[in-house]
């Protein structure tokens, strides 16, 4: 017994009774409301329920149905709730029909360059603003970030711009200063399975954005945000960008596949990283055309306005006039499968 299904004329009391039962069994309840059915998801280890216990639920007034999700991960998993997804942030809808973008530095290097890149995206069209306060480096002698100087000129850049910021945690410690800042939570490929940090984040009610593991299954991606979810935090979003493999002509090799199978899959909004995907600047933009194209609900993009003078991943990160231009050649592949950007 991995999902309850409610019919609409199930009452507060009954779902609180349903509720009350399961955690006198162990077990955690997550609930959701949809149109026609609520949705309850049962967390925890649900094999140790006896038959007669799941009768006892199924006997419960407004209870219409009781379902055994046999993937790993049951919050995630699309028998557990049906329809996609949207996710609601400060007014921009991820998983809809539009399909916002996320553009800015790697970086934030200081307030100036910050604000000069906000402003230039945004009057491209881009709807979030990206920018790296805590930099997980390969070398330990790489910059590693501004720390909370970094997230205090997203904050300055978002009152300015108006533009929502997405940026990354790497410590838990930190949750309580990114939550403070920002308006996304990035967790990047390096703490996929930093397992303490996504429970964190999980306890948190900010949007999170997960990556995808330098070398991680499907599978392991979605048991991944099932930690998150298993929290009580519903709203993520999964980053494909980009996977390791043999080929060395382009940094990583970007699974466009992994968007429609985890269409499939998961009822959780897909988002695509070109940038890192690919590590190359002229490879940018065909990419994110192809993401479009494959169903991405969101992109992500590196914008720079001197890229050879940035302090992180320069060398595929779009100038602002690139960027420009790649948003007007979206607009119609966007279009040409139903969506917007």
């Amino acid at each position: 017994m991995d999902i309850i299904v409610l019919g609409h004329e199930a009452t507060k009391e009954e779902i609180k009774h349903i509720t009350k039962k399961l955690e006198s069994w162990g077990l955690k309840a997550n609930i959701s409301k949809g149109t026609e059915r609520t949705i309850i998801g049962v967390i925890g280890d649900t094999s140790k329920i006896t038959e007669d216990e799941e009768a006892a639920i199924r006997a419960i007034p407004g209870v219409e149905n009781v379902v055994r999700i046999l993937k790993p991960y049951k919050l995630a998993s699309r028998e557990f709730k049906r329809e996609n997804t949207e996710i609601n942030i400060q007014g921009i809808v991820v998983g809809g029909k539009k399909i916002p973008v996320m553009a800015g530095p790697c970086a934030v290097e200081n307030k100036t360059i910050l604000t000069n890149i906000a402003e230039k995206v945004k009057k491209a069209g881009a709807t979030f603003l990206r920018g790296g306060a805590f930099k997980p480096r390969t070398s330990p002698y790489s910059f590693q970030g501004l720390g909370e100087e970094g997230l205090k000129y997203l904050a300055e850049a978002r009152k300015k711009t108006g533009l929502p910021v997405i940026t990354e945690i790497m410590d838990p410690r930190d949750l309580d200063l990114i939550v403070e800042y920002s308006d996304i939570i990035q967790i990047g490929a390096r703490n996929m399975q930093n397992f303490r940090l996504l429970l964190e984040v999980g306890s948190s009610n900010k949007p999170v954005l997960l990556k995808r593991g330098l070398s991680s299954t499907i599978k392991e991606w979605l048991m991944s945000a099932e930690y998150i979810m298993s929290r009580g935090n519903q709203n993520v979003m999964l980053c494909e960008r980009g996977i390791r493999t043999f080929e060395t002509a382009t940094r990583n090799t970007l699974d466009l596949s992994a968007v429609p199978v985890l269409k499939q899959l998961t009822h959780l909004p897909v988002v695509v990283d070109p940038s890192h995907g690919v590590g190359k600047r002229e490879l940018v933009a065909p990419m994110a055309k192809a993401a479009v194209a494959a169903g991405a609900d969101a992109l992500i993009i590196e914008v720079h306005t001197n890229p050879e003078e940035a302090m992180s991943d320069g060398e595929q990160s779009l100038k602002p006039e690139q960027f420009e231009k790649l948003m007007k050649e979206l607009r119609p592949v966007a279009q040409a499968v139903g969506r917007e950007i």
